[in-house]
């Protein structure tokens, strides 16, 4: 039976040099805390609570104002960064008849607030293992109502102000409103555990990822709407949001856990390169 040539020492000897500095390096780091997080697993739970609690919230709010309703729809779209005619779908998926809306608004309500309660939790729990903190004692979960109370606020404030998508100065107070309420986010479901210096390096991150994610929306997720629907019906449209509910989860934990370690690296960094002054 033929042996195997062995490989060659030096060869061996160079991937094993690079994978050790690889893994000791702020980025092997990450992907290893990343991996004892289960970034993904966490990404999935995130779209699929974030889901439960924003149709509620749409269904709730087309039947109490159906212009404002329109306005989340065109919101959400926009959020999307898909085309006109995607958008156009979006907003027909939330379209809903008059009976049907009044039919379902007390279920509704009381579904937006189990599952919005919970996404809180589970918010708070992904941030608490980032950092490593014990879990929040239960007389904690106040925070929960008024994270999700802010949270409603700001997406009902996105969806019914029209001058942020009419002149770049609204775009960049859009932009600035989505990185404070990831930092106040971040401090209130902590707990105020950690301080808000150590906590800002994450909702700069997580802003910048949002920003690239609705990029990356408007190159893919915009025709798999159009495809989608024709092929799934609404349904189609359905899977589209909830994959791109499924890239913001994976956003915000992964900007939050990007923060800590740009928190932790960055002086060690400043240290060296004052040493070598």
């Amino acid at each position: 039976m033929p042996m195997e040539s062995p490989e060659p020492e030096g060869r061996s000897s160079l991937f094993g040099r690079l994978r050790r500095r690889v893994g000791r390096s702020p980025a092997g780091r990450g992907w290893r805390q990343g991996s004892n997080l289960e970034l993904w697993q966490r990404s999935l739970s995130f779209a699929a609570l974030g889901f439960l609690t924003l149709v509620p919230l749409l269904i709730v709010i087309s039947a109490a104002d159906p212009a404002n309703g329109q306005g989340f729809a065109q919101w959400l779209g926009e959020g999307l960064g898909v085309s006109a005619t995607s958008r156009k779908k979006v907003e027909q998926l939330i379209a809903l008849p008059g009976q049907t809306l009044r039919t379902t608004t007390a279920f509704s309500l009381a579904a937006l607030a189990v599952f919005g309660l919970s996404f809180g939790a589970t918010v708070q729990t992904t941030y608490e293992k980032i950092w490593g903190l014990p879990p929040a004692r239960w007389w904690a979960r106040w925070r929960h109502v008024v994270w999700l109370a802010a949270l409603i606020g700001l997406l009902l404030l996105s969806a019914t102000t029209a001058l942020w998508r009419q002149t770049p100065a609204g775009g960049l107070a859009a932009v600035l409103s989505a990185a404070l309420f990831t930092w106040w986010s971040q401090r209130l479901l902590l707990g105020g555990r950690i301080r808000w210096r150590a906590l800002l390096p994450g909702a700069v991150a997580t802003t910048v990822g949002l920003l690239g994610l609705r990029v990356f929306s408007h190159l893919v997720f915009s025709p798999l709407i159009a495809t989608n629907t024709l092929a799934y019906g609404a349904i189609g449209t359905v899977l589209v949001i909830q994959s791109w509910l499924v890239g913001v989860g994976a956003v915000v934990y992964g900007g939050a856990l990007t923060g800590r370690l740009l928190h932790e690296e960055l002086p060690r960094l400043a240290n060296v390169l004052k040493q070598r002054r």
